[in-house]
Parts: structure tokens; sequence; C-alpha cells
């Protein structure tokens, strides 16, 4: 993927990657451009009773922002301060998760910056949506998604969310994110932090 962006001649670019898997590829991504790596972590809001439904999610950054789902809100009754009270636990852990990782450094500003977000691929799309649209309201002033892997559909319906959309691979027909790596093993928490003290370093 490193390979793929490197060269580009994006203004001040900032590589976000959505953890875990994310991670080993934006560092590739990051070396290539000389560009600094942050993370954007998204975190689903379920249905009360039904955590499986997502009411919404919410994403980190300087300031977090909620993405709420209408149609299942009005299906549920819920309004936007039910869904702001739910997501008060995700958010914590979000903050967890970005103090373990980040070693207590504030997310990078993206006002004005090319926000280049990148994941190990895209299935549905959900998440990598969120994460697109937060980063745009935060202020980025070019937003790119970069994927090695992602269905063809799935990248046709991002076009309207990112600036650039860059994918290695985009099969008519799908299966799992995996199932286009030789090696897919799982990112663990010591791999994160390892990588982003590279990326600094």
């Amino acid at each position: 993927m490193g390979q793929a962006m490197a060269g580009r001649d994006w203004p001040a670019p900032v590589v976000l990657a959505l953890p875990r898997g994310g991670v080993p590829v934006a560092l590739e991504v990051a070396r290539a451009l000389r560009a600094p790596l942050d993370l954007v972590m998204v975190r689903k809001i379920g249905v009360p009773g039904q955590p499986e439904v997502a009411l919404g999610a919410v994403v980190d950054g300087e300031r977090p922002d909620l993405e709420m789902n209408e149609d299942i809100a009005r299906m549920t009754g819920l309004d936007r301060l039910d869904v702001v009270r739910l997501a008060e636990p995700e958010l914590a852990e979000i903050t967890r998760r970005r103090a373990l990782y980040m070693a207590g450094r504030k997310p990078l500003p993206l006002a004005g910056c090319t926000a280049i977000i990148v994941d190990d691929g895209i299935a549905t799309g959900a998440t990598m949506r969120v994460a697109l649209r937060a980063v745009r309201r935060q202020g980025a002033a070019h937003v790119v998604l970069a994927v090695p892997v992602a269905p063809a559909a799935t990248l046709e319906a991002m076009q309207a969310l990112a600036d650039d959309v860059i994918c290695l691979h985009a099969p008519e027909t799908f299966g799992a994110v995996g199932a286009y790596y030789t090696d897919f093993a799982q990112v663990e928490d010591r791999d994160v932090i390892a990588m982003l003290a590279q990326a600094e370093a």
C-alpha cells in the first residue's frame, strides 16, 4: 500500500489508521508519505437490550463526533439526547484505548490537512463511512480513503464521502477481508503501541 501512495503530493498529509488492523497498513503509508500517523477510533452505539443493532456510532478526535442512525432511532423511540447518553460508555472506552495506544498524546488537529484514512480492508463499509464523515467535519481540507481491498460496490458508494479513493484490489464478488491476505494474524494492543512508537520515531 505504501508503494501505491508514494510520490503523491497532497498538502499537509496526516495518516489516520482504524485500529487495530489498519495500523500496520497505515504505518507503511505514513512512511511512504513521510507523514504523521494518528488513529481514528469508531465505536458502535447499540440499541439497549439489542447491542448488535447499531443506533449510531461515535468517533474520537479533537472534538468527539457522533453519528446517529435516524431510521433505527425512530423505530426504537429514542432521540438524540438518548443517543448522546448511550454514547458515554463508548467514548470512555475510546478514551481508554487512546491513552493506552498513544501514551497521553492528543489527537492531531485536522483543520486544513489532507486526512488519509487507512484500514486493512472494507467489507460493508459502515465503520469507514462514519470515520470519513467525522474527519470531514473536523475540518480536513481533503479526505482520502486508502485500503488494500474492498468490494467494488462498496467503493462506489464511498465516492461521495472522499475526495480520493485508492484501493489496490476491488473484486465484484467479495468474501471476507482476510481471504485476500496470505498473513491475516490478529493485531494485538502491544503491536499497535509498538508501531505507533516507530511512526513517531
